[in-house]
Order: structure tokens, then C-alpha cells, then sequence
């Protein structure tokens, strides 16, 4: 039933589309999971008042990409928002480049199966990169494809530390 069930789904499913009509991605930045990981922290960092490369942040996901943080609200209700990397650069980006962000990842844990990957990426978050403490740290869960020819970013899902939810220490400085 399952080996049916998977050749119908392969038989009749459309393939999503890609960003290969819109600017080429950087060649480096979707060579390895690694390295669109990096170039996504890349991307989103950067001191108050500098603009960010959108257009690169934008090579690096497939077009129906989600990015989507989870937290709680002040009732305890778990809750998130769902966004596309269009309303993510709309509703974060002002607010990085006004502020000053840098983002950089201190753990990481890998899994891959094929041509997908989860990268479970720990990361720390500043205003500039000379602060001594983050204002923030969590857990960026990246769901990554690779299609023959270049990886592609297609779900963050993030979670912010808080003191009911800290990072476990087995996040924090392994990179496997």
C-alpha cells in the first residue's frame, strides 16, 4: 500500500517552482548545507542604518518558502506566525537595519537523508557585534533540498530561549 501510495504521489505531483528565473544565487553560498546556512546568518546581520542584500536572502529560498517563529504569548499559549521570505524582509528588515543585528550561530547538529537536510542551528543574536552578552539566543530549525545542482532554504523555524525554555548545553558549541 505505501510503495503505491509513494509512485502515485510521484506519478502526479507538479514540481514546485524555483528561483531560477529571478537573480542566480552566489554559487558559494548554496554549494553545502553549511554554507547557506552561513549565508543566511550573513545576510540578516549587519550594524544600525546598513541595509541588507535582500536579494540574496531571496536566492537562497525556494519561492513558497516558510519562515516561521514559535514563542508564547503573555497568557502561556504556545503560539506562531507564519511567513513568507517576502513578509519576514517586510516586517524584520526595518527593524535590522535600524537597529543594528547580528546573528551567529554557536551550535549546530545535522541530519541528512538524500536530498534533504535538517540543521538544527543554535544561535546567539547581538545589536552589534562588539557587545559582550546577546540580547537573545535559540534554536533556528532549517529545513534544507538539494536539487542536483544547489541546496535550497526551504522552512526556518525558530525558537527563542526563555527562562522556561532553555537551550539544553548539548546545542550549544557541537557542530556535527
Amino acid at each position: 500500500m505505501m510503495l503505491a501510495a509513494t509512485v502515485l504521489f510521484y506519478t502526479t505531483m507538479k514540481a514546485a517552482p524555483h528561483n531560477s528565473d529571478s537573480i542566480p544565487a552566489d554559487a558559494k553560498d548554496v554549494s553545502s548545507p553549511e554554507a547557506i546556512v552561513a549565508a543566511v546568518y550573513d545576510v540578516i546581520s549587519g550594524p544600525a542604518g546598513q541595509k541588507r542584500n535582500w536579494d540574496r536572502m531571496r536566492t537562497l529560498f525556494v519561492p513558497d518558502a516558510r519562515m516561521i517563529p514559535i514563542g508564547k504569548r503573555p497568557t502561556g499559549e504556545s503560539t506562531r506566525r507564519v511567513l513568507s521570505v517576502e513578509d519576514y524582509i517586510a516586517s524584520s528588515g526595518p527593524l535590522l537595519e535600524k537597529d543594528g543585528f547580528f546573528e551567529a550561530e554557536i551550535g549546530r547538529r545535522t541530519e541528512q537523508f538524500g536530498n534533504m537536510v535538517h540543521v538544527f542551528s543554535t544561535y546567539e543574536s547581538k545589536r552589534a557585534v562588539t557587545d559582550e552578552k546577546p540580547f537573545t539566543r535559540g534554536i533556528n530549525s532549517f529545513q534544507l533540498w538539494y536539487d542536483g545542482k544547489r541546496w535550497w532554504v526551504i522552512t526556518i523555524l525558530w525558537q527563542s530561549e526563555t527562562k522556561d525554555t532553555p537551550i539544553p548545553e548539548k546545542y550549544i558549541g557541537t557542530k556535527n
